[in-house]
């Protein structure tokens, strides 16, 4: 099965030569994707509450490195993993830049980047971008369409749209995966679902239990195929932020919480029943650097027998 394994990147792990060694240990053992998150800050007074642990964001979420940097420095320790973002907050910069990165990061790595976009939870942050609040999912849906201008065409670029304009012009800097690379993307509003269905390469969902990730499938699924598109190509993602405990947790609080075997066998479950794509972040599990590895190994060995 494909695992993900989420990079040393915030909180006691915030060190990019971490990122590395880490990297390229995990792909030696196995792991088939490699992935980073987006958190720019993590407000004193905040106008949106943390979706989670009670509304407050993790302590860790104060030291967070850039996804697209550490994804440099892992395409740099690896040749075999695919690297994504789960999630990047694309819209916190322009599109026309963003094509540049992305392109730079996919040539650096031989082709192996996965982007993984959403639109993020918190009003700071956009406030200290300054983007608007209001309106994000017409500048995603824009987005979209500038990035695929910059990657799909041929090297003439142009785009017309009601917040960006690309004048007539040559790019000859192309991904190394045609006709771009794969673009997946979070969220759970009916909309957000639909597009994802609509113009996406999959979905980049959480644990949640299974019924509820079928009934995600089902929506992303139907509006594939309204869309004339086929449903059984687009990949899910199911991310695991656990805490990991010596004895067996309730059955409700797996995989939020749970021994290496309960969240082993939800895991195992999501992709034998969804063909689910799973990926793990430890941040929350390993109290050092060599807890990480050890867990990583530990989980990497488990999923391959279950």
């Amino acid at each position: 099965m494909p695992l993900g394994l989420a990079l040393p990147q915030y909180g006691r792990f915030a060190d990019p030569a971490l990122t590395a060694r880490i990297a390229a240990e995990a792909e030696a053992i196995g792991y088939d994707r490699l992935w980073t998150g987006d958190r720019l800050l993590v407000a004193d007074d905040p106008l949106s509450p943390y979706p989670g642990a009670g509304g407050s964001a993790p302590e860790s979420h104060k030291t967070f490195l850039d996804p697209l940097t550490l994804l440099a420095v892992a395409a740099g320790a690896t040749g075999r993993a695919r690297l994504g973002t789960s999630t990047l907050n694309a819209l916190w910069q322009p599109p026309a830049l963003l094509a540049r990165t992305l392109t730079t990061i996919d040539l650096l790595s031989g082709g192996r980047l996965d982007v993984g976009i959403g639109l993020g939870w918190s009003e700071d942050e956009y406030r200290a971008v300054g983007v608007p609040w209001r309106g994000r999912a017409a500048r995603l849906e824009e987005t979209l369409d500038v990035l695929e201008a910059f990657w799909a065409g041929g090297p003439d670029v142009r785009h017309t749209g009601a917040l960006w304009t690309v004048p007539p012009s040559t790019v000859l800097a192309r991904p190394a995966q045609r006709p771009r690379p794969p673009v997946l993307l979070g969220g759970f509003s009916p909309a957000a679902l639909e597009r994802v269905g609509r113009r996406a390469d999959g979905w980049l969902g959480v644990g949640l239990p299974l019924p509820a990730l079928r009934g995600v499938r089902e929506l992303v699924h139907g509006s594939a195929r309204a869309a004339g598109r086929d449903p059984e190509a687009l990949r899910l993602v199911v991310r695991v932020n656990p805490v990991i405990t010596a004895t067996p947790a309730p059955a409700e609080q797996v995989p939020q919480r749970g021994t290496v075997e309960q969240l082993t066998d939800y895991l195992a479950t999501t992709v034998r029943e969804l063909g689910a794509e799973p990926l793990i972040d430890l941040h929350h599990a390993a109290a050092d650097p060599a807890e990480f590895l050890a867990l990583a190994r530990e989980f990497r060995t488990a999923l391959a027998t279950a």
